[in-house]
């Protein structure tokens, strides 16, 4: 393995591998970082499955999630990324890059995912210049709310999923 994609002052931004599988089934084992994520399970066949859905985004369009180590050490802070969805209810975001991330309760308040996010977005943006990018988030779910509001992303339509109501936002192209 080469090393991280990039660099942000905490964080080395790796693509996916198949080291990261332990790493989010440690993360996404706690309920706190999964309550607004949807009712789906967790355990090691899911997160096998989110680690190649992931890889698949990287190797199908040339874009997708990053692994969030912290700087220096193979400890997962985190992922995040802008990789590409079809999320099956229309409305802006099917066969369409999509920002999202998710990361370790530990970090919660210290601007780790508005780091992510930032770099990510430089990344993508030098990359794929001038692209509409989506983004979902549970209505409950203020903090990645106001992360988003911090990246420029902007309400455009909601999306209600049984109790939840999910918003949809974007950063128009």
């Amino acid at each position: 393995m080469k090393g991280p994609e990039f660099s942000t002052e905490r964080l080395d931004m790796w693509r996916p591998a198949a080291r990261d599988h332990a790493g989010l089934v440690d993360l996404l084992a706690d309920r706190e970082v999964r309550l607004h994520l949807g009712s789906r399970p967790t355990g090691a066949v899911e997160e096998f499955n989110r680690l190649c859905r992931n890889a698949g985004s990287w190797e199908l369009f040339g874009y997708g999630i990053f692994t969030c180590r912290a700087r220096d050490t193979d400890e997962v802070l985190g992922i995040c990324g802008v990789f590409h969805s079809w999320r099956g209810f229309g409305k802006g975001l099917d066969d369409t890059p999509e920002i999202g991330w998710i990361f370790a309760r530990k970090t919660w308040g210290q601007g780790i995912a508005s780091e992510a996010s930032l770099a990510s977005l430089a990344w993508f943006d030098a990359a794929f210049p001038g692209r509409r990018i989506g983004c979902m988030i549970n209505d409950t779910n203020l903090p990645s709310l106001a992360v988003a509001a911090k990246l420029g992303f902007v309400r455009y339509d909601a999306q209600v999923d049984g109790e939840t109501t999910l918003i949809l936002l974007e950063r128009p192209a």
